[in-house]
């Protein structure tokens, strides 16, 4: 555990690294003159970077940057002027919900319908199967969310185009179910383009299960098909699938910068597209160190599971 920490650590600082470099070598800035206003002066300006530390070298800016983030203060904000940590945590509750829903629902969905599709092999089960994995795998979520919004909102109205809640106002249980409602079509396309290769996945290592040795040795001695499913079957699948949807944290949080932009989602997809836009520094890397820390620590608990469901495997 204590490797663990100091690797997720040692990456945080290598991504900051990375990141910080990145940002201050991309064309133009938030400051360059012309970019608040028209009218505004060199003298102005500098004095603006001044009050932002921006006249510093790049190294005494960057080691300013990490003594602030020990003590969580990722800075100003540029454009709003509001602290940076109180604009994420005010949009990272929703962005941690629609993706932990999409995991989940992901990791279920793919494990039901991969099993499903290697037990029917070549059988038409098996085909509709594999047919909706492909156009999973093959459709961009962007024109899925488009298609949800023409056909499901404006066409038959049954779910709202944008936005987390209606405009009558609502407390206590409307509130939540209202914010659900609107929830439906972002989280159904997130699942959708999640779904494909992870059922092609399932599938392909289930029907190297039922290839194995000891499942025809266990089928010989007559076992029920949910016996051989509990004790055969989920017990190999279960850990090639966890490592995988460790490694699949990266795409779901960065696939919500698209979709929160889409249907006007206030969270932390939302915020870093458009601080993207506005060149706004403090927000582009507190939103980038805050994306790494989740997906390092979404791939540490994968790894505790795993160790768990498999404790033959070295903990070095």
């Amino acid at each position: 555990m204590i490797k663990k920490i100091f690797y997720i650590i040692f990456m945080l600082l290598l991504i900051s690294i990375i990141s910080f470099l990145a940002i201050h070598a991309a064309p133009n800035s938030f400051f360059a003159a012309g970019e608040l206003n028209p009218n505004m002066t060199e003298e102005a300006i500098e004095q603006l970077k001044a009050v932002y530390g921006l006249d510093k070298s790049l190294t005494a800016q960057y080691l300013d940057w990490i003594k602030n983030i020990v003590t969580l203060n990722f800075g100003i904000s540029f454009v709003t002027g509001q602290d940076v940590s109180s604009e994420i945590l005010k949009r990272l509750p929703i962005t941690l919900i629609m993706n932990s829903i999409a995991l989940v629902c992901v990791f279920a969905i793919s494990l039901y319908l991969g099993i499903k599709a290697a037990l029917e092999y070549e059988k038409k089960a098996d085909y509709i199967i594999r047919q909706i994995s492909l156009v999973s795998f093959s459709m961009p979520s962007f024109y899925l969310a488009l298609l949800f919004i023409i056909f499901l909102s404006l066409n038959l109205n049954l779910f709202p185009i944008a936005g987390l809640h209606s405009t009558e106002p609502k407390e206590g249980f409307a509130y939540y179910s209202d914010m659900a409602w609107h929830l439906v079509l972002p989280v159904g396309v997130m699942i959708f383009v999640g779904l494909g290769s992870m059922i092609i996945y399932v599938r392909s290592l289930t029907l190297e299960i039922l290839k194995s040795d000891y499942y025809f040795f266990a089928l010989s001695r007559g076992l029920s098909e949910q016996k051989m499913l509990r004790y055969y079957i989920l017990p190999n699948l279960l850990p090639p699938i966890i490592t995988l949807l460790g490694l699949s944290l990266p795409g779901l949080i960065g696939g919500s910068v698209i979709l929160e932009s889409i249907f006007g989602i206030d969270g932390m997809g939302q915020l870093f597209f458009m601080s993207a836009l506005s060149r706004d520094y403090p927000i582009i890397m507190g939103t980038l160190i805050i994306t790494a820390f989740l997906t390092l620590l979404g791939n540490m608990v994968a790894d505790l599971i795993l160790l768990k469901l498999n404790p033959y495997i070295k903990r070095g």
